[in-house]
């Protein structure tokens, strides 16, 4: 299947749950007082966002229980002991997560905007923004617990949740020690970009087979799965940021090599002997021109660097496609894998 047709069928995957999960989150997290609060916490929420990780949840359900996609009730679908069990909660807590690391990240980063709007520390004050993320976080373990699974899969769906948040802070943690050392390797930012990114896919598809009652083989299967595509997505974002004009990407092109973060691409370079500190001048990016970023760029992708990102990206969703066998072949678990080839196909 081409990528042209691969990204059709996600997006249209997605497109049929954006609305049900947009329903679920204003049913699952309503406006309430103190109103600024919620409105701040629910900024991003209804901002947008393309819904991947709960999509991937509801899929996971569907392939776990065989079932036609969109034709069970998500609300009361189908343990595999029979009980019902709502898995949209479970997807609408896992965004929910996505929305409060969104917030914190764009205080630490002072971020201006975020899916085309102000940031919520912006659009609001940073007060009002942190309660907001701490609020989010809270309220994601209260919508975890609605989901009437046997008590025994709810507390290990939350337990799963539990470690995803810490894993997540641990990551941005890694991510912000990474600026003042002088040597990373590629294997450590590999582990840094799981947890940071990766897990909350990891969690989004594993969670679901928790509270449905599948085998662990199954369970794990699932999360490293999320794992491989989160971490394959990373590495895409950061060739995108490199390869992408600025006008379709919809920020400044080259914005990580300006600010110095460390990527698969740049640790390669560093390994191949490249000055990648000073591949380009200027410490703003407003000061640093495309063309610039096109010099840099050459540079980068004739020591291979760029390639050597985009074949440990391939190689991480081939591996991600063969955790799910697995699962029964059906039309969902095929979705499950052409979301894993758009994380790295997606274009601008």
């Amino acid at each position: 299947m081409s990528s042209e047709a691969t990204e059709e069928r996600v997006l249209a995957a997605v497109a049929e749950r954006r609305e049900l999960v947009n329903d679920a989150i204003d049913e699952d997290l309503p406006l309430a007082p103190p109103e600024r609060l919620y409105e701040a916490a629910r900024y991003l929420l209804k901002a947008g966002g393309k819904r991947l990780r709960p999509t991937v949840s509801l899929l996971a359900a569907e392939a776990i229980a065989d079932v036609e996609p969109l034709s069970t009730d998500y609300r009361s679908f189908p343990a595999l002991d029979g009980d019902d069990v709502d898995v949209m909660a479970a997807a609408v807590s896992l965004e929910v997560i996505q929305s409060f690391t969104l917030i914190h990240d764009d205080i630490m980063d002072d971020d201006d905007l975020r899916r085309g709007v102000p940031a919520v520390h912006k659009a609001y004050d940073t007060e009002t923004a942190i309660l907001a993320g701490d609020t989010l976080y809270s309220k994601a373990f209260e919508i975890m617990t609605e989901t009437g699974a046997r008590p025994e899969n709810g507390l290990g769906a939350m337990r799963m949740l539990a470690s995803t948040c810490t894993q997540i802070c641990e990551g941005q943690a890694l991510d912000v020690q990474f600026e003042s050392e002088t040597e990373v390797l590629p294997e450590e930012y590999l582990d840094m970009v799981e947890h940071k990114t990766a897990v909350l896919y990891g969690a989004a598809a594993a969670i679901p087979a928790i509270l449905l009652g599948a085998d662990d083989d199954v369970v794990e299967a699932l999360y490293n799965y999320g794992i491989d595509s989160g971490r394959a997505f990373q590495i895409q974002d950061d060739v995108l940021d490199l390869t992408v004009l600025s006008d379709k990407l919809g920020k400044q092109r080259g914005s990580d090599l300006v600010e110095d973060k460390e990527t698969l691409i740049t640790l390669h370079a560093r390994q191949q002997g490249v000055d990648v500190d000073g591949l380009v001048d200027g410490e703003r990016i407003e000061d640093v021109s495309e063309d610039e970023i096109d010099v840099a760029v050459e540079r980068l992708r004739a020591v291979g660097s760029i390639e050597y990102a985009r074949q440990t990206a391939r190689d991480l969703t081939e591996q991600s496609k063969r955790r799910l066998e697995v699962l029964p072949d059906n039309e969902a678990r095929q979705l499950l894998c052409d979301i894993a080839d758009y994380l790295v196909t997606r274009g601008y």
